[in-house]
């Protein structure tokens, strides 16, 4: 009999024999495809959209190229893992919206099933249903139209995200309707099914009283869900671990995973666009100045020997006084280090500047050109005025050139493609914009959405808390939103009580009486 450790080896042995068969036709495919000159194509940036081309401000030569992909185990869990994951948030979402659109009907056809059951039950039975009786059904009928509206305006909208734990008020609220749904049902079944009561006008008096609990119940779901939140009882602050931007923000009375969602919403708001191409330069100077200082461990390199003896004691000395010479030498070497940043930054600083004002120069160009050709097709017939986009595509070739040079050495040039600049271009010409109006997005990164279309992605972001996710936030709490790049840092403070005392001010303390001498010095 197979132990399930002998079975997990003997998966394990198979999924090795599938990685090699990966590799080697890959391998194959590409010794038989690719020439030997070529190279594998780089894969974009975070910000870089898919086929871009970093060289289209001076070619326009598309390289091809193909890659070796390979499988490791780890790979084939993490996919697997990722499968799962994608399918139960999938099952979990339909299930929710399946279980809303149940309890929905359940709530209004219940009172509408109360009214019409004893005309099918017991009709012979009933007495007639005079105009107070006729009155309250159209006391019904608005009230179920109000609630109808109400419930779709405040539970039927477009989910924002996908939320790790249930919203704990919503579910409280769905169980305390299904509950009293189910409450109004038993006594409805014991009272007036049974006993078949002929009173048809206080059976529409019992409908009539359903539907008002429903209305009470839902202006309770508007101060859970809702007004709770308003008023703010936390600071929370909000610090990206990469270049420590940091964003303040108040918020309510709220669960941990929705102040995470409150914030992620501010972040792709408020916060720049997260570029890893700016921290590579001080991770490079940080390696060389580590790999030119060199530390000497003296007592290490020089043991005691068994031997003793004038000898040994002066060449053991000597050996000593070398090294803490050199230590001092590359403690002298590393002070000037900060010289070589100082340089380095004001260099870094002058090429920046020389490239905005040949960029600058470009673009007030080329809207000076754009201006002459509108003022001509003026006088062209309607048929023949060209469309922005061709105008745009007219005149990006004499601003490219001085636009890519601009982005490579602000290192931006994998959050802006050559189409999304024609785009925007094209824009700016159909509103008439101005060159300034035009350069603001290249010469100030902007906000996160501005950028990345795809980091709305769901399950892009993880949330981790030692506390429950669906606790409320509490003074001195702390969780991170885990990303690919990055990981924002969330410390939470609670708003002070600030306490406001009045002082009194006599009016007449205000008033001074100006007295004037007759006689002067003159």
């Amino acid at each position: 009999m197979s132990s399930p450790l002998s079975a997990l080896m003997e998966t394990m042995e198979v999924m090795m024999g599938m990685e090699e068969m990966v590799v080697e036709t890959s391998k194959e495919e590409d010794d038989s495809s690719s020439p030997p000159g070529d190279t594998p194509a780089l894969s974009p940036g975070p910000c870089t959209e898919s086929g871009q081309d970093d060289n289209w401000g001076e070619t326009t030569t598309a390289v091809t190229g193909t890659s070796e992909h390979s499988l490791s185990q780890e790979d084939i869990v993490r996919i697997t893992k990722d499968l799962e994951d994608s399918v139960g948030l999938d099952c979990r979402r339909y299930f929710t919206l399946t279980l809303a659109v149940v309890l929905g009907l359940l709530v209004f056809l219940t009172p509408l099933a109360f009214l019409v059951l004893p005309h099918l039950l017991w009709p012979d039975k009933l007495l007639v249903c005079g105009t107070a009786c006729e009155g309250l059904f159209i006391s019904v009928a608005f009230k179920l139209l109000i609630l109808l509206l109400a419930v779709w305006a405040l539970f039927f909208r477009a989910p924002r995200a996908g939320l790790p734990r249930v919203f704990v008020f919503r579910a409280l609220l769905a169980v305390l309707v299904l509950l009293f749904v189910v409450s109004y049902w038993l006594f409805y079944g014991v009272r007036i099914l049974d006993s078949q009561d002929e009173n048809y006008q206080g059976i529409v008096q019992y409908a009539v009283s359903l539907v008002d609990a429903l209305l009470f119940i839902h202006y309770l779901a508007i101060v859970l869900l809702e007004l709770r939140q308003l008023q703010p009882a936390f600071s929370v602050s909000v610090t990206r671990s990469t270049d420590g931007e940091t964003r303040q923000y108040n918020l309510g009375q709220l669960s941990i995973q929705r102040a995470a969602l409150a914030i992620m919403e501010n972040y792709y708001r408020d916060f720049s666009v997260h570029n890893p191409a700016l921290l590579t330069a001080s991770k490079s100077r940080a390696a060389k100045h580590l790999a030119g200082l060199k530390v000497y461990n003296v007592d290490g390199e020089f043991p005691a020997t068994p031997t003793t003896g004038p000898g040994n004691n002066a060449a053991t000395g000597l050996a000593h006084s070398q090294s803490r010479a050199m230590i001092a030498a590359a403690a002298r070497r590393r002070d000037t280090n900060h010289n070589e940043l100082y340089y380095e930054e004001a260099e870094h600083e002058r090429r920046v500047r020389k490239r905005k004002a040949r960029l600058v120069v470009a673009v007030e160009e080329a809207f000076t050109h754009i201006k002459r050709m509108q003022e001509e097709e003026q006088k062209k017939a309607p048929g023949d005025v060209m469309d922005p986009r061709e105008a745009a595509q007219a005149i990006f070739p004499s601003m490219a050139r001085s636009l890519q040079k601009y982005l490579r050495t602000t290192r931006q040039q994998h959050c802006h493609s050559m189409e999304s600049i024609q785009q925007h271009l094209a824009f700016c010409i159909t509103n008439n914009m101005t060159p300034k109006a035009f350069l603001e997005s290249y010469l100030t990164p902007g906000p996160t959405l501005q950028y990345g279309r795809e980091r709305w992605l769901a399950r892009q972001w993880t949330l981790v808390s030692e506390a429950s996710v669906t606790s409320g936030l509490k003074e001195g709490a702390i969780f991170l939103l885990k990303c690919i790049d990055f990981s924002l840092v969330v410390t939470v403070k609670r708003i002070p009580y600030i306490q406001l005392s009045e002082e009194f001010i006599d009016p007449k303390s205000h008033k001074f009486v100006l007295r004037l001498q007759s006689e002067t010095s003159v």
